[in-house]
Order: C-alpha cells, then sequence, then structure tokens
C-alpha cells in the first residue's frame, strides 16, 4: 500500500472515547499517517475539541458522517460493539480498509458470536482477520478488516500462546487478571465511579465475560477467565495458571517464548523476574515473566501492559503499520 515513504490518509471513528484519543495521539505523529477527519460514534454528536489534544491535533471532532472518511484510506473504528458491527460493513463497501478495536469481528464461531455479539453480520465480511500482530503479521498485510484482540485476551495470549502452539501446556488454562478503570470504556456507571473503586478491588464476570471465548479460540484450550477492577487508571495484569505436559521442562518453556518473540519490538521477555503495570505504563510495550514449579509441573506466566495503547490503539497503530508495509514502530517510540 506504501513504498514506506507517502503518508497515508487515515480516519478515526469514535475519536472522544479514551481509545479514541490515543489513537488521534498516536496518529497525528505518525510518520506514514495523515489524520483527515477524526468523528464521533453517533450523527448526532455536536462538534468539538479536545483540550488534551491541542497542538498535537487541532482538527475538530464531529458526528459521525461515513462520507466524511471519503480522503482516508484507512479508518480506525473505536467504538461500541453495535455501532461497529454496522459501520465496518458500510465503510468496507466504500472502499475503506478498516481496523476495528471493537469485539464485534473477533469470534469465529458463529454461535458464539450471536451470544456475546448479536449485532454482527453473519459471515463474517471477506477478508476479515483477527489476531495479535505478532503472530498474524503475514495475513494482516492483505486484510480489508483487521479484528483486533481486547485488552484481556492480549495479555493472555501473549502470555502464553507461544508455550501453548508448541505443545507444552495441557488440560485448562486460568487467566486471573486485573485491569485499570479505563479498560470499562468512558461511559459513567456505579461500577466506575470514584467512590466505588477507589481503596477496593473487586471480581466481576465470572463464567461469562466474553473475552473468555476470545481467548479460548486463540490457545486451542479450555480457559477460565476471572478478571478483576482496580483503583488504577490504566494498565493490565494478567497472571496465567497453567499445567505442562509431562516431560515437559524449563528449558523448554524458555525456548518457545524466546523463539516466539526474538523479532518482536514490543514484548520484553523478563524471564523470572516478574513485571509491574508500571513498567509499561503509557507504553506499547507488554513484559512478560514467568516460573515453573518443577514438582508439581505448574507454569505461571505474568503479563502486564497498557490497555489503552498495547491493548488497544498501540497494537491498532501496529497493525496500521502492517497493512501500508511501514516498521513496526513507527509512530509509537
Amino acid at each position: 500500500m506504501s513504498d514506506g515513504q507517502q503518508r497515508i490518509g487515515v480516519g478515526v471513528v469514535g475519536a472522544t472515547g479514551y481509545g479514541g484519543q490515543e489513537l488521534v495521539r498516536l496518529l497525528a505523529r505518525h510518520p506514514h499517517a495523515d489524520l483527515r477527519a477524526a468523528l464521533g460514534s453517533s450523527q448526532s454528536d455536536q462538534p468539538r475539541t479536545l483540550p488534551g489534544l491541542t497542538r498535537l491535533w487541532d482538527g475538530e471532532i464531529t458526528g459521525y458522517r461515513p462520507e466524511a472518511l471519503d480522503g482516508c484510506d484507512v479508518v480506525f473504528l473505536s467504538a461500541p460493539e453495535a455501532f461497529a458491527a454496522a459501520a465496518a460493513v458500510e465503510l468496507l463497501a466504500r472502499g475503506h480498509r478498516v481496523i476495528d478495536l471493537s469485539g464485534a469481528f473477533r469470534l469465529v464461531d458463529p454461535a458464539l458470536r450471536a451470544r456475546h455479539y448479536p449485532a454482527t453480520p453473519d459471515p463474517l465480511p471477506d477478508g476479515t482477520i483477527y489476531g495479535l500482530p505478532e503472530f498474524e503479521a503475514a495475513r494482516v498485510r492483505d486484510a480489508r478488516l483487521v479484528s483486533c484482540p481486547g485488552c484481556y485476551p492480549t495479555a493472555a495470549m501473549l502470555a502464553v500462546l507461544p508455550v501453548s502452539r508448541a505443545g507444552l501446556i495441557q488440560d485448562d488454562v486460568i487467566v486471573d487478571a486485573k485491569s485499570g478503570i479505563s479498560g470499562a470504556g468512558k461511559g459513567a456507571s456505579e461500577r466506575t465511579h470514584f467512590s466505588e473503586n477507589h481503596g477496593s478491588v473487586a471480581a466481576y464476570g465470572l463464567f461469562s465475560h466474553r473475552h473468555a471465548p476470545e481467548m479460548a479460540q486463540a490457545l486451542g484450550l479450555p480457559v477460565t477467565f476471572t478478571p478483576h477492577l482496580v483503583p488504577l487508571d490504566r494498565g493490565i495484569l494478567a497472571t496465567v495458571y497453567a499445567r505442562l505436559a509431562p516431560g515437559v521442562t524449563a528449558a523448554q518453556v524458555d525456548e518457545a517464548l524466546r523463539a516466539a518473540y526474538a523479532d518482536a519490538f514490543f514484548v520484553r521477555l523478563r524471564g523470572d523476574r516478574l513485571p509491574e503495570i508500571k513498567h509499561v505504563a503509557h507504553t506499547n510495550f507488554c513484559d512478560i515473566g514467568w516460573r515453573i514449579d518443577q514438582d508439581t509441573g505448574r507454569l505461571i506466566v505474568v503479563a502486564v501492559l497498557d490497555n489503552l495503547l498495547k491493548g488497544a490503539a498501540g497494537q491498532a497503530v501496529q497493525h496500521f503499520n502492517l497493512l501500508c508495509g511501514v516498521p513496526d514502530t513507527a509512530g509509537l517510540l
């Protein structure tokens, strides 16, 4: 799509949300992107500017009108699932390539998709690709619609996908994850109220969270997922528990992880030094540490990332870089 020098016309839909604002910040200074439009996710949205974007991008965010994106080769959707499901189809028909940050197109199984994302069309649009840029680079380059993994699944998949694909684990996988409040989106609710969250930690979504089938789909194993809301503005820490197959050694686990991420700039392996959220906040890095109890065959992997960047906008820009044939790190350092 690009020779690495030409600036590609891009637009952002859902630009007033947390993920959308991060996209505008990243794309406004991206050396290969020309940010031509930033829109809300409703036609009734009134024109507005955001103080946090002053001198980064001084354009006006207006209501959603697909014709306002006609000068954009690539459109980012950072909007609720039902809106994204309809808008993506419309934008594909108008000739755009789409990078969707919602969950609308993540699940392959039609029955699971109907349960968790009922507004998504069936079948999925031609040229739809789901996956992490570290694992699906070759397929993403030719995609028409890129479906970005969720923030929780990104952490869990980066933690154990190399070990799973190498056939080193068995049985099920347990994902215990904590997320900052921005992961719930910008809409206010009792759960995200400051007075409810400050000084507290709460589990939610047991056996019903729609990210669980997304993780199971990628890992090829049953997943038990327990998310927790913690009083941070951003960040995810996922502790993933798995049982090693008989005879698997620590050296094999180390090799699987190091081989998978040898060329992955944004994945930093810490070995037995367990990472913390503060190590990755406001960056596109995912830090991973792990330990093994050889007596029980239990593997524990800890992965941390910024849910708004590596878990959302930053990962979406990585996909954009793949679509355009520019360096993986462009616009993200």
